[in-house]
């Protein structure tokens, strides 16, 4: 056991260091949303959704 953990080290750190950027993306993603923050940019202007993911939003203020 020892052996193999020993012939793939290099492996394994490299797989750690990939899933703790993974954790990091999903998490900030969580957060983020939970603070109401959109990942979409908000520039409707060029976007073929434009008026329908933040007519919530748009409503409120007519």
């Amino acid at each position: 056991m020892f052996e193999w953990i020993q012939n793939n080290l290099l492996t394994i750190g490299i797989l750690v260091v990939l899933a703790a950027i993974v954790f990091a993306i999903v998490f900030s993603l969580i957060r983020d949303k939970r603070k109401g923050r959109s990942s979409c940019g908000n520039n409707c202007a060029h976007c073929a959704m434009a008026g329908k993911c933040h007519a919530q939003a748009t409503e409120g203020k007519r």
